[in-house]
């Protein structure tokens, strides 16, 4: 693997990481949600989880699956700074209840995230893809669930 991948997936590892913090942080605020924000930051774990075995697997690079990775790496750096941003800021004053779902929906839409959805849409093309669809097949399109739960509960 290329130093310019590793740097990708340490970068996609951490995004994931800090949204499950950030989803943590909301589970925490929010007690007639605390559900959703569990299960959200739990599958931000689990995202994690597979791209941390993946960069420990000795295969060759042909075996790791490309598009697993945001092309963009500044993109993927500057939505950790975002996410970090806004932990400290929910930590000293709480968003309101329609903020904390606006601003997940917009994170779960920027790049890194929906480019995992998109991975995960795409057809398998290699074992490693495989392996990573069968080990996520609960996880489902987050904005759509964030966008369903907010429609479902009346939140703006």
């Amino acid at each position: 693997m290329t130093e310019m991948m590793l740097r990708h997936l340490d970068e996609s590892i951490k995004l994931e990481l800090n949204l499950a913090r950030l989803y943590t942080s909301l589970n925490d605020l929010f007690h007639e949600d605390e559900e959703f924000w569990w299960q959200l930051a739990m599958e931000e774990r689990g995202h994690a989880s597979l791209l941390q075995q993946e960069k420990k697997q000795p295969q060759p690079m042909e075996f790791f699956p490309e598009n697993l990775l945001a092309g963009d790496l500044q993109a993927l750096i500057d939505a950790n700074s975002k996410i970090t941003g806004l932990i400290e800021r929910y930590t000293k004053h709480a968003p309101s209840r329609t903020e904390a779902f606006r601003t997940a929906l917009e994170l779960e839409l920027a790049a890194g995230e929906a480019h995992f959805q998109e991975f995960l849409d795409t057809p398998s093309l290699s074992p490693a893809v495989t392996i990573f669809k069968q080990l996520n097949q609960e996880d489902r399109d987050h904005a759509e669930r964030i966008k369903a739960y907010m429609k479902e509960n009346g939140i703006g």
